[in-house]
C-alpha cells in the first residue's frame, strides 16, 4: 500500500505530519528524505522536540513544538489538523514509538510507519522494518514504502542557516574577537544516552591545549549543564552559551575545522559543509557516522586515534 497525493481543489499541496526523530543527529539524516517527501508533492507539518524550530529554521518547513505528556502531544497534533483543509490528513512516523503512533492516531491524523513496539494496531499502514547498512538509509526506505518508488540512497547531508542565524552568529564572532575560518570548534560531549562517556574522545584537553599553543582559537557551544566541564576540559576555548542550534550550525559553518564525538553536532558539522573531524571509537556505530564531503572519519574498532594524529588533520590546509 501506498500514501497516495491526493490534489486539493484549489490546486494547493496535499498535507503530510510527519513526526520527527528525538535526537539532532537522526533529524540532520532525515533532512534527504524530507526533501525528497516535499518534491514529491506534500506539503510538510512537523512535530519534534524543542530544538527541532531553531534547527530547521533555514528550510522554511512550519517546526510544531511535541509536549512530552502523551496527552498533551496528542492535542497538539489535533490543533495542527484543525487547521489544515483536510479531515483525516496521513502522518509519517519516523519514531518507532507506540506513543507516536498513539498520540497522532487520536488526534485524527492516519500514521504510517514502520511496525514496531507493538503499535501496528494504531497505524493506518504498517511497513515491517527492512535491513539498512546507515541510518539515514531507514528513514529513506520508509519514504520509499509509502510513496512506492525506490531512488538512490543519499551519500550527504545538507542544511543551511537561515539569514537571522547566520547575522546572529557574526555578532557572537565580532564580540570574542574571532574571525571565520581561523577557529576550530570542539565537541567534546556525546548524547545524554552514553551516561559512561563511551563514546568521548579521551585526548580533548590535550588537543585544545596544544591548539592554543599554536595561537589556534578554539569554541566550545556546551548544552545546559555542560559548562562547568566545559570550563575543565578545555580552559582556552571560547565559549558561547545558549546557542541554539541553528547559530550553531552557522558557528561550524564559518569554522577553520570541527572535532567532534559521536554526536547530533557532528552530523550538525558534516550537513553545513564544515572541514569535520569525527572521532568514531570503539563503542560507536558506523552505521551513525556523519554524511558529507569534508568529512575526514577516526573509526578503530579497538582504540582511539592519537592527539597527534587529529592535531595534524586540524591543523592542515
Amino acid at each position: 500500500m501506498t500514501i497516495a497525493l491526493p490534489r486539493l481543489e484549489n490546486g494547493s499541496r496535499a498535507p503530510l505530519g510527519i513526526r520527527l526523530c528525538n535526537w539532532v543527529g537522526e533529524v540532520v539524516l532525515l533532512l534527504p528524505t524530507l526533501r525528497r517527501l516535499e518534491a514529491a508533492g506534500y506539503d510538510l507539518h512537523m512535530m519534534g522536540r524543542g530544538w527541532a524550530s531553531a534547527l530547521l529554521e533555514g528550510t522554511g518547513w512550519p517546526v510544531y513544538r511535541r509536549p512530552a505528556a502523551l496527552l498533551e502531544a496528542r492535542r497538539a497534533w489535533r490543533d495542527v489538523r484543525r487547521t489544515l483543509p483536510h479531515r483525516n490528513p496521513k502522518a509519517l512516523l519516523f519514531t518507532k514509538s507506540l506513543s507516536s503512533a498513539l498520540e497522532t492516531r487520536f488526534a485524527g491524523w492516519r500514521p504510517v510507519g514502520y511496525a514496531r513496539d507493538g503499535r501496528t494496531p494504531f497505524l493506518s499502514t504498517a511497513y515491517p522494518m527492512p535491513e539498512w547498512t546507515h541510518a539515514a538509509h531507514q528513514y529513506w526506505d520508509l519514504a520509499s514504502l509509502a510513496l512506492g518508488e525506490s531512488a538512490p540512497y543519499p551519500t550527504t547531508v545538507s542544511i543551511a542557516p537561515s539569514a537571522r542565524q547566520r547575522a546572529q552568529a557574526d555578532v557572537l564572532l565580532e564580540q570574542h574577537g574571532l574571525v571565520p575560518g581561523q577557529y576550530v570548534v570542539l565537541c567534546p560531549f556525546s548524547g545524554a544516552d552514553d551516561r559512561e562517556d563511551r563514546k568521548v574522545w579521551p585526548h580533548h584537553a590535550q588537543l585544545g591545549a596544544r591548539l592554543h599553543q599554536r595561537g589556534i582559537r578554539t569554541v566550545v557551544c556546551p548544552g545546559p549543564g555542560e559548562e562547568a566541564r566545559t570550563a575543565a576540559v578545555l580552559p582556552h576555548a571560547t565559549a558561547l552559551l545558549g546557542t541554539d542550534l541553528g547559530v550553531y550550525a552557522a558557528l561550524l559553518e564559518s569554522s577553520r575545522a570541527v572535532v567532534a564525538n559521536d554526536t547530533g553536532p557532528g552530523h550538525l558539522a558534516a550537513a553545513v559543509g564544515a572541514r569535520l573531524i569525527a572521532i568514531y571509537g570503539p563503542q560507536s556505530v558506523l552505521a551513525w557516522s556523519p554524511l558529507g564531503e569534508r568529512v575526514r572519519l577516526y573509526a578503530d574498532p579497538h582504540g582511539w586515534p592519537s592527539v597527534e594524529a587529529v592535531e595534524a588533520d586540524v591543523t592542515h590546509d
